[in-house]
C-alpha cells in the first residue's frame, strides 16, 4: 500500500507525498520528473502496454525550449531534430503553387525551435524518470474517491481503483491523459461541455515513401480538403495526413475505425495527385489515428486533490502547433506550484494563475490564422495561395509572441534540487 499523508501537502516533508499521474505521453513524464526532483513519490499509469514509438512530428517552441533545457534534454532533442527544409503546396491537379521555407511558414525560429517525432520526445522523457518513478503500463484508473466521502476526491487522500483490480491511496492525482481524458470525465463530467469543435477532422498514418521525399512536406489542397505527405529525414516511410472540413463532429466515425476509413474514402473519392494512393494505404494502415480538431476550455483545472495538465485541461488543437509545448510548460508550472506551497489547493490555484493567460494566447492562434492552411472556400484558398507566394520570397519570420510570452520561475527554489 502506498504511503499517504493526512494533512496539507508540505513543500519540505520527511514523509514523501504520493502522486499518481494518469498518462505517459508528454505532460505525464515531464510532470513526474519535476515532482520527483521536489521529493514526491510518483506513480505513472498508462493504458497502453508500452511507450508508443515513432509517431508524427511535433514542435517544441518558445518557453518549452527552456523547460527541456532545465531538464537536461536539450542536446538529445537537438540530435533528434528533424529540420524540415521546405513545404511545397500543390493545387487540385498537383501543380506547384509555392515552395516555402518551413520556419517561415510555422512562425518558428531557425536554430532555436525544435521539431521531433512524438515518440522520440516521449522516449527521452521516459528515460529521464524510469529509474526514479513507478510506471504501471497496461492499466488505467477505474474510480477515484476520497475515503468515507461518497467518492468525492476532496479529503485527506484519493482512493484509486485500477482496471487491473489493484487499489491504492495517493495524496494527489493528476490527469495527463489527453484531450479525451477519462480523469477529467470522472471528476468534471462529459467532454462535450468543455470541447470546442473547430470544424475539421483529420487522419494520420504511415505509408511507403515511393516519391523519394526527404526532410520536406508536400501538401495538396482544394477548398475544405487537404492531403499532405511528410518526409522525416531520409526515411523510406512517410507520414500521411488527410484533413477535411466537416460542419459537425462525425460521432459514428469517432467510435468505429472502419467508419473512419469509409468516411475518408468518400470525402476524397474524386481527389487528384497522390491522394488515391493515400486512401488505398489507409485501408490497411495499422497505425491510423483519426480525430477532430478541437480545443478543451475549462473554467477550472482542478477539483479537490485532483488536477489536470496538458491536453486534458487545455488542448489547443493541432492547428496551433503548440500542444506539446503547452504540455511541457504546464507540467513545469504545476510541479513548481506544488513544490513551493504547503497546501495543494493554493498550489493548484497558483498553477492556474500562472498559466491561464499563456494558454489563452496559444489557443487564440486558431482564431488569428491557425487554420489558414486549410481554407474552406475557393476565395479563401486563393488568398492563402497569394500569402504563400509572398512567404516564398521573405526570410523566416520571428517566433510568434504566444510561443514565448511566459517567463518561468526558477527551478533553483525547489526542495532537493541540485
Amino acid at each position: 500500500m502506498t504511503h499517504t499523508t493526512n494533512g496539507p501537502l508540505p513543500a519540505r516533508a520527511t514523509a514523501r507525498p504520493t502522486v499518481l499521474i494518469s498518462g505517459a505521453s508528454i505532460a505525464g513524464p515531464a510532470l513526474a520528473y519535476w515532482l520527483h526532483r521536489s521529493g514526491c513519490a510518483v506513480t505513472v499509469v498508462e493504458k497502453a502496454d508500452a511507450l508508443r514509438a515513432g509517431g508524427y512530428p511535433i514542435d517544441i517552441r518558445g518557453t518549452a525550449i527552456e523547460v527541456v533545457r532545465r531538464m537536461g534534454m536539450l542536446p538529445h532533442l537537438r540530435a533528434a531534430h528533424i529540420g524540415s527544409r521546405r513545404c511545397t503546396f500543390l493545387d487540385a491537379d498537383g501543380s506547384e503553387v509555392a515552395s516555402v521555407d518551413a520556419h517561415a511558414l510555422a512562425g518558428s525560429t531557425a536554430g532555436q525551435d525544435l521539431e521531433v517525432r512524438r515518440g522520440d520526445l516521449a522516449a527521452l522523457l521516459h528515460a529521464r524518470v524510469r529509474d526514479d518513478v513507478e510506471f504501471l503500463f497496461g492499466d488505467s484508473i477505474t474510480t477515484l474517491g476520497m475515503p468515507g466521502r461518497g467518492g468525492q476526491a476532496a479529503g485527506p487522500g484519493v482512493d484509486v481503483t485500477f482496471r487491473s483490480g489493484r487499489q491504492r491511496t495517493y495524496d494527489l492525482v493528476i490527469g495527463a491523459d489527453g484531450m479525451h481524458s477519462r480523469t477529467r470525465e470522472s471528476l468534471f463530467g462529459p467532454e462535450e461541455q468543455f470541447h470546442r469543435y473547430l470544424g475539421y477532422c483529420f487522419a494520420i498514418f504511415t505509408m511507403p515513401n515511393t516519391l523519394g521525399l526527404t526532410r520536406e512536406v508536400t501538401m495538396w489542397n482544394t477548398p475544405g480538403r487537404a492531403a499532405a505527405l511528410y518526409a522525416v529525414g531520409d526515411s523510406d516511410e512517410l507520414h500521411a495526413f488527410l484533413t477535411f472540413h466537416h460542419p459537425r463532429p462525425p460521432s459514428d466515425a469517432l467510435r468505429h475505425p472502419e467508419a473512419q476509413r469509409d468516411l475518408l474514402a468518400a470525402v476524397f473519392a474524386d481527389a487528384g495527385w497522390e491522394v488515391p494512393r493515400m486512401v488505398a494505404a489507409l485501408r490497411t494502415a495499422d497505425d491510423l489515428f483519426f480525430d477532430t480538431a478541437g480545443q478543451i476550455r475549462m473554467p477550472s483545472w482542478s477539483r479537490g486533490r485532483v488536477a489536470l495538465v496538458g491536453d486534458a485541461a487545455y488542448a489547443p488543437s493541432f492547428l496551433t502547433g503548440q500542444g506539446s509545448s503547452l504540455a511541457l510548460v504546464g507540467a513545469y508550472l504545476l510541479a513548481h506550484s506544488l513544490a513551493t506551497r504547503r497546501d495543494h489547493t493554493a498550489a493548484f490555484a497558483a498553477y492556474e494563475r500562472g498559466l491561464r493567460e499563456f494558454v489563452t494566447m496559444n489557443q487564440a492562434l486558431v482564431d488569428s490564422g491557425g487554420a489558414t492552411l486549410f481554407p474552406t472556400t475557393e476565395q479563401a484558398l486563393t488568398r492563402r495561395n497569394t500569402m504563400l507566394r509572398g512567404l516564398a520570397t521573405l526570410p523566416s519570420a520571428p517566433a510568434r509572441p504566444a510561443h514565448s510570452a511566459l517567463t518561468l520561475p526558477e527551478a533553483t527554489a525547489w526542495p532537493l534540487m541540485s
